[in-house]
């Protein structure tokens, strides 16, 4: 168990992270949680020696994130 990469290592986090934003009720902690996941997907994607598709998907991920949680926290 501990001769796993920190590549591996942090794909591990970025699934955890993600699964645990699944499980929030309020939808503003839920697109923060998941930002962090793909933010971490997004250094995963990096450190397979550039794997664009996970890279793309969770850049798209994040930006979707940002631009609702932008426009809540305006509309407040």
């Amino acid at each position: 168990m501990f001769d796993i990469s920190l590549t591996e290592w942090i794909g591990y986090a970025a699934s955890l992270v993600l699964m645990i934003s699944f499980l929030m009720k309020n939808i503003n902690t839920l697109r923060i949680i998941n930002s962090i996941g793909a933010l971490l997907f997004i250094v995963y994607g990096i450190l397979l020696a550039i794997s664009w598709p996970i890279i793309i998907s969770n850049t798209f991920i994040l930006g979707v994130n940002s631009y609702y949680l932008t426009k809540h926290f305006k509309n407040k």
